[in-house]
């Protein structure tokens, strides 16, 4: 049975949920930053799921670039499954600016997280997988 990893469950708002992922907004305002984590009983690795569960999540990756791109216009993306700190498999999506809080390196254990005080940036992510969803 599938249960989110306390640590991102602790770390995150839910955004919605799509084929396979759990999609999730890390609570730190210094970038936009999503985390989708496969709706799968422990598994720890993209390999580790069947080529049907793979294919679902590379598509909602892609969703989840989109959104992105659309919401925030970043310089690039970042996107990454690293499960170092937290054994379940999550991905990682990441607007990124040349402006931004660690630019050009990467985000892990540069800055400390700054909390979201209100919900502007939740709601806004929300409303555009619902716009994207109802095309698709």
């Amino acid at each position: 049975m599938f249960k989110l990893n306390e640590k991102i469950n602790n770390d995150t708002f839910e955004v919605c949920e799509l084929s396979l992922c759990k999609v999730l907004l890390m609570n730190d305002a210094n970038y936009p930053w999503l985390i989708l984590v496969p709706k799968v009983a422990d598994v720890t690795e993209l390999h580790h799921m069947s080529m049907d569960q793979q294919e679902a999540v590379l598509k909602d990756i892609n969703l989840a670039s989109r959104v992105m791109e659309q919401t925030f216009k970043p310089t690039s993306l970042n996107v990454a499954a690293l499960g170092n700190v937290v054994r379940q498999l999550h991905i990682h999506v990441i607007a990124r600016f040349e402006d931004d809080a660690t630019w050009p390196g990467p985000v892990w254990g540069q800055k400390e997280a700054l909390p979201y005080t209100n919900s502007d940036r939740l709601q806004l992510l929300k409303d555009t997988f619902q716009q994207l969803q109802s095309r698709a």
